[in-house]
């Protein structure tokens, strides 16, 4: 029975045929902007598989990784802050505000606590550390962004949520309230407490089971009367970025995922020179890396993502930011640029 309540519910009723409504439904299912192969790869499945059953020990750190310990309780008011926790959660503060985005706490990124296990080092932050959360965002329902667990104890917290067209099925058949809960498709906008959300498109896939592209994918653009950052969730690289920074950029930070990548799927998650090239399309003035240093989804090792991005970015004369889990990033004044990958 818990495994059922952690593989959610895709929508029903009337929130299906509301959804059914969005112009990115099609088909029986929610598409992307450009026509996007799951896999490129012709390789047998069977054999994909084996690859990982079989993953190199560099997929995973040899020691546990390093984090600061931070009273996000108390954060610096002065400036907007952003600390992650590795992989793609994060907490911003803005405005006054709390805003949390795609929170896994549970130590995993699969419906089975055995599988997708979370690094040494990595799990460190939990529901208990976090503030009053004003804003939840989640920006899909894969389980390394949307956890079970992690929800039902933050639940509390939680004032407000924002997410993707048919994600709210999953947390009201969780216990969420839906009074609480606000759907933007791709170009919709809300006011949260004075700081502006827009959902914006991205390049990816759904679904917690064989059924999938039942809810949407997104990325979001927060805007408040000073400062403007691109919380970019997972995509793969597409004329989107370019779309958004002209029309709502420049940012004075990106959040992009850099890791998870493969030549078999490269459509749906960026290669890490992609992930500079996203931050120039928007007119990013920072780049912070995530997707990466938490959980091994992919084949690759777990430091690759994060050498190749910046290695990148040093040549293209993009500015990048490398804290460590729960260093605080403080736009316009503290930008952590420490290459503390390379001591592990």
């Amino acid at each position: 029975m818990a495994i059922l309540k952690t593989l959610g519910k895709n929508p029903s009723g009337k929130l299906l045929e509301k959804i059914q409504q969005s112009p990115n439904f099609r088909n029986g299912s929610f598409q992307n902007l450009s026509e996007t192969e799951m896999m490129a790869s012709k390789e047998p499945m069977l054999k994909l598989m084996w690859k990982f059953f079989t993953k190199p020990k560099n997929t995973t750190p040899a020691s546990p990784l390093p984090f600061i310990r931070t009273d996000l309780k108390n954060l610096p008011a002065d400036h907007p802050a952003i600390v992650w926790f590795g992989h793609s959660s994060y907490l911003i503060r803005i405005n006054g505000k709390h805003i949390l985005v795609d929170p896994v706490f549970s130590g995993h990124a699969s419906p089975f606590s055995f599988t997708t296990k979370s690094f040494p080092g990595t799990n460190f932050y939990s529901v208990d550390d976090m503030p009053e959360i004003d804003l939840l965002i989640i920006s899909h329902d894969h389980y390394d962004h949307l956890a079970y667990e992690t929800l039902l104890g933050l639940k509390p917290k939680v004032k407000q949520v924002c997410t993707s067209p048919g994600v709210s099925a999953h947390l009201i058949y969780w216990g969420f309230n839906e009074n609480i809960i606000t759907e933007l498709d791709w170009w919709q906008s809300k006011i949260f407490d004075g700081i502006e959300i827009t959902a914006a498109p991205a390049r990816h896939f759904s679904g917690r089971t064989f059924k999938r592209n039942q809810t949407l994918w997104s990325s979001f653009i927060l805007r408040t009367s000073t400062h403007k950052i691109y919380a970019g969730a997972d995509s793969g690289y597409d004329s989107h970025f370019k779309t958004i920074g002209e029309n709502y950029g420049p940012f004075d930070i990106a959040i992009l995922e850099c890791g998870q990548y493969n030549e078999a799927w490269p459509y749906i998650h960026m290669m890490p020179e992609e992930n500079v090239q996203a931050c120039i399309d928007l007119g990013a003035k920072w780049l912070l890396p995530v997707h990466w240093g938490k959980f091994a989804i992919s084949l690759h090792p777990w430091d690759e993502p994060i050498k190749r991005v910046k290695k990148c970015a040093d040549e293209r004369g993009a500015k990048i930011t490398t804290p460590l889990i729960g260093e605080p990033v403080l736009l316009d004044k503290v930008y952590p640029q420490q290459e503390w990958w390379l001591k592990i």
